[in-house]
């Protein structure tokens, strides 16, 4: 399958705007997912970092899903015809706090279209930015990588895994399972396979298992940094997708305290040592 960059180059640029009211219902059951007993759901509340992925959910009708569970493409992504999508990373920079019951908008754009032959066949990254506007201005600036590749080949080499650092000044261990994969799927409308059809993501994707989202990785990664640096407010944090988690296994969420200007390394390991997200953040204290 071959796809010249040059027939995409008019998406980018392309822009769409979207509003959303910061509910305390899509709240209250991120907090029951990440089994937060001792977090009080209020309106006026500070929003936690990254709870903004609950929101701007535009759900596709049914009948424009693609075998994947993904809306078809087409529309405001360009229609990439590589068949296997991931989130492959973010950059966020956060500007000030959004509080339950604000009044949203977002301004998403296309930044980039790039196509690359890897090891495993040609690739498609999409860049979207993504502006979140609270109802006193700009919120935080995101920036959103979405790789698409071709079908897996049986009997391919896989790549070697990047072993993960050896030492931490915090770590968490979690156990992902069906349950907590369909939640955050609820949770953020994401209808994608992989993450809650064993047939599907085995036999068509040929991936071992459900493969734990993106986002909720991310997710983790900033909750256990807040949880580990009491009095931390997050500026800026990133993170990249280097392998695919599982819910076969545990795997590990660890960090390094801050350095004297405010900047901490993150990451995801699993139950073999492999890295398997990289991330870091800059925080500062109240």
């Amino acid at each position: 399958m071959h796809t010249d960059t040059e027939q995409f180059s008019s998406w980018v640029g392309k822009s769409q705007r979207h509003t959303d009211i910061l509910t305390l219902t899509p709240m209250t059951a991120m907090a029951a997912t990440l089994d937060k007993s001792a977090m009080s759901i209020t309106q006026g509340m500070e929003l936690p970092p990254l709870w903004h992925w609950l929101y701007f959910l535009n759900p596709a009708r049914q009948s424009e899903l693609a075998a994947d569970g993904h809306p078809s493409k087409g529309d405001f992504l360009p229609p990439i015809t590589l068949p296997r999508r991931m989130w492959a990373g973010s950059r966020l920079d956060f500007h000030q706090s959004l509080h339950a019951g604000e009044r949203l908008e977002r301004i998403s754009t296309i930044k980039s279209v790039s196509l690359k032959q890897g090891r495993s066949g040609q690739l498609a990254f999409v860049c979207v930015g993504h502006e979140v506007f609270g109802e006193n201005g700009l919120a935080l600036y995101e920036e959103h990588d979405i790789v698409y590749r071709e079908n897996a080949v049986a009997g391919a080499q896989s790549t070697e895994p990047k072993p993960a650092p050896e030492q931490a000044d915090f770590c968490k261990e979690i156990t992902p399972d069906p349950v907590l994969l369909f939640r955050y799927s609820a949770l953020t409308f994401n209808s994608h396979r992989i993450h809650y059809d064993r047939e599907y993501v085995t036999n068509v994707e040929a991936y071992p298992g459900l493969i734990v989202h993106g986002p909720l990785l991310a997710t983790l990664l900033v909750d256990t940094l807040l949880e580990n640096i009491s009095g931390s407010r997050l500026r800026k944090f990133e993170f990249k997708a280097i392998s695919p988690v599982f819910d076969l296994n545990t795997f590990q969420v660890c960090g390094s305290q801050a350095d004297a200007q405010g900047n901490c390394r993150l990451w995801i390991t699993n139950h073999l040592g492999a890295l398997c997200m990289d991330a870091s953040a800059t925080i500062s204290t109240n």
